[in-house]
């Protein structure tokens, strides 16, 4: 048996359209353009692609974008400032600050400044809170680009053994939330799992995601199973690099029945998601119903 691919590029294109869609949409018939707000400081390259990437996709989807590009010695005063400018900002509607922030500027006191009606990235704790409680809030992006891409396999989690290998509170956390939240039987696994593997064998549906490549092997997977790898590392083997996830894909294939790949799975979801969300707050902000997106 070789599993079959859940493709996020083809996931992505499709929400692409969606988000589009409901732009024009907001824009003919209420006169809203979605605005964002990406604020980047200093010069971390990855962060610095993501960013243009994330600029892109916006500009593309009819949205405004509005780009604050601010030096590594920005002081945590200025910062604060700006988001003050940013919240009371009424075309913009979602704010994202890019992290890792540098050491002079406390991340939780910045992502606690964003108005939570404007947070995207869905880690302000008062999001985190009613996402914790089952109540309507804004998604951390990559956690819901998890459950669309599982939701191609699944239509309905309820009953679904799903075990998440990873307690991050950006990632393992939230998207553990958001499939009880779905009715699934819920494990969350980490470093401290004893026998990891058999925990990871009884899952309908794993998900992936603790920074250590090819962690997960082949016979750790439950035949049939939905894999679904959050990971994505750099490894050099023979003087050739090359980027692979958390699972051993060339073993996982063979056992599992759905799996996504690294790249070109998890990864285009995230942007994807992003915009929705800012579509999702720009329609609150102005007592639009929420669009199914």
């Amino acid at each position: 048996m070789t599993a079959a691919l859940i493709d996020g590029r083809v996931v992505a294109a499709n929400l692409y359209d969606k988000v589009g869609a409901e732009v024009r949409r907001l824009a003919a018939n209420h006169g809203v353009v979605p605005g964002l707000a990406v604020v980047l400081v200093g010069h971390d390259p990855a962060s610095e692609i993501y960013v243009a990437s994330k600029e892109k996709m916006t500009a593309e989807a009819g949205m405004r974008s509005f780009d604050h590009r601010l030096h590594d010695t920005t002081t945590e005063a200025d910062l604060l400032a700006l988001l003050t400018r940013l919240n009371n900002d009424p075309a913009v509607h979602g704010i994202l600050v890019q992290l890792p922030l540098p050491r002079q500027i406390d991340p939780y006191k910045v992502i606690a400044a964003i108005n939570p009606a404007k947070d995207v990235d869905g880690f302000h704790p008062m999001n985190v809170g009613r996402l914790t409680l089952g109540l309507p809030s804004l998604v951390p992006c990559t956690p819901l680009g998890c459950i669309t891409l599982a939701s191609t396999v699944h239509p309905s989690f309820a009953g679904l053994d799903a075990v998440m290998v990873g307690r991050s509170s950006n990632l393992g956390r939230p998207l553990a939330q958001l499939l009880i939240a779905r009715s699934a039987t819920v494990t969350v696994a980490h470093s401290k799992t004893r026998d990891l593997p058999v925990v990871c064998r009884r899952a309908d549906l794993l998900l992936v995601a603790v920074g250590r490549p090819e962690l997960v092997r082949g016979a750790w997977i439950k035949p049939g199973a939905t894999v679904i790898d959050i990971g994505i590392n750099r490894v050099t083997e023979a003087g050739r690099s090359r980027i692979v996830g958390d699972v051993a894909f060339a073993e996982a294939v063979e056992v599992a029945g759905a799996i996504t790949p690294v790249p070109g799975g998890v990864g285009p979801m995230t942007i994807a998601c992003l915009l929705a969300n800012t579509v999702r707050a720009a329609s609150a902000a102005h007592g639009i119903a929420e669009p199914v997106l």
